[in-house]
């Protein structure tokens, strides 16, 4: 593996890197969502073809020579340089917050291409910026080489897609449209702000909705995303009290189903229920954060092609160890499907005397995949659980018991 430092290039075959590769942006930053793209430029450095910016909302180019693949939890993009066009000279690797906070904040991270290339990532090497352009594979005098950029940008990925040439799409049509218009690129995301709000998914193709990916992220110890404000991050300390010991806040993300033949579950990392993907009830967990400082937070995945099978699905969570400081935690969860506008919800106006939070529930609505914002929290009272008063609200019948996680 070779180790690059900012600045430094090479070319692809002295690397060891074949045409065929893939590329990890790992970047992270507690408590906020992180974008991740990959801008396929012409030789004036300019997006000329807007379908060869690939990120959320646009996950392969026309040939499938850039692929984005979120399916880890890790983002990697897939790529194959044989299949670019001509026209494509450069790929340039970018990643933006979508939120508050700053790159300086970024948790130590790498791009790394393949098994041959890291090229460490780490937030005293920024500012304030919001963005940063990683790194770019680009083809001189006919030959693909690697240079490491970790440039700082100031705006977030509307600001990059304008620096590359390109234009937001607009959320209204324009009356006059400019005599040469740039290429346009839609970057919306929904945000559910009430309780109540709701949204639909678009199907995609005969089957269905494909791997819709639900993405739970939070901060567990604010002092990492705000390391300047030492007399706040020293006020969080105290109250999150034990927690901080133990490594953080634990927050479990978490869900209850019923299927249209009747049958009802959780899924959740108490027990070791993971759930199944393909096969009944068609939703898996993958994996437990303990910290809430894995690259991607936890991640839960339901099989959109069998969403016929899933009548609903309450998708909570709740703090398994830590004392609960909901607005600390800048908790959000985002649901992804291919080729479709990311869906979030915030974890807000959190009860601090309460242990568990119902996000959202996904409902099956004429084979509609419809989302609604939940946000409601729910404590133990008269000698019942947390899990059972959440039960009784949405009525599911389970059957609960304590449990606990090895």
């Amino acid at each position: 593996m070779n180790l690059f430092s900012r600045g430094q290039k090479g070319k692809l075959t002295e690397l060891d890197c074949q045409e065929q590769l893939t590329v990890t942006l790992d970047v992270t930053l507690p408590g906020a969502s992180i974008d991740v793209s990959c801008f396929g430029l012409d030789a004036n450095d300019k997006l000329s073809d807007d379908q060869y910016l690939v990120f959320y909302n646009q996950t392969a180019s026309p040939e499938k020579a850039i692929l984005l693949d979120q399916s880890s939890g890790k983002p990697v993009f897939r790529i194959d340089l044989a299949r670019l066009p001509a026209s494509i000279a450069k790929l340039v690797f970018t990643a933006a917050i979508d939120g508050p906070g700053s790159m300086r904040n970024i948790a130590p991270g790498a791009l790394v291409l393949g098994d041959a290339v890291t090229f460490p990532l780490n937030g005293a090497d920024f500012n304030t910026e919001v963005a940063m352009i990683a790194g770019e594979i680009y083809r001189k005098d006919g030959v693909w080489r690697f240079g490491a950029v970790g440039q700082g940008f100031a705006g977030g990925l509307p600001s990059l897609l304008a620096h590359f040439g390109g234009e937001q799409a607009a959320t209204t049509p324009s009356a006059t449209p400019p005599p040469a218009p740039a290429p346009t690129v839609s970057l919306s995301k929904i945000t559910l702000e009430k309780q109540g709000d709701k949204v639909s998914l678009e199907k995609r193709g005969a089957q269905g909705y494909g791997r819709v990916r639900i993405n739970l992220n939070w901060n567990q110890n604010p002092s990492v995303a705000a390391p300047e404000k030492t007399e706040k991050a020293g006020f969080f300390s105290r109250l999150m009290g034990d927690a901080k010991k133990s490594g953080g806040i634990d927050l479990d993300l978490a869900c209850l189903y019923e299927l249209t033949d009747g049958k009802k579950g959780g899924i959740q990392a108490l027990g070791k229920a993971w759930g199944n993907f393909e096969a009944a009830p068609y939703i898996s967990l993958a994996g437990d954060d303990r910290t809430g400082t894995s690259t991607d937070g936890e991640n839960m995945f339901i099989n959109g092609d069998q969403f016929a099978h899933i009548k609903r699905a309450l998708i909570f969570t709740f703090i398994y160890e830590g004392a609960p400081n909901w607005a600390a935690t800048n908790g959000v969860v985002t649901i992804e499907a291919p080729n479709q506008a990311p869906v979030e919800v915030k974890l807000d106006n959190g009860n601090n005397a309460q242990m568990m939070c119902a996000i959202a529930m996904i409902e099956n609505v004429g084979g509609k995949f419809q989302v609604t914002k939940l946000a409601e929290y729910f404590g133990a009272e008269g000698g019942v659980g947390a899990h059972e008063m959440m039960d009784r609200r949405y009525g599911f019948g389970m059957r609960w018991k304590t449990g606990r996680k090895d």
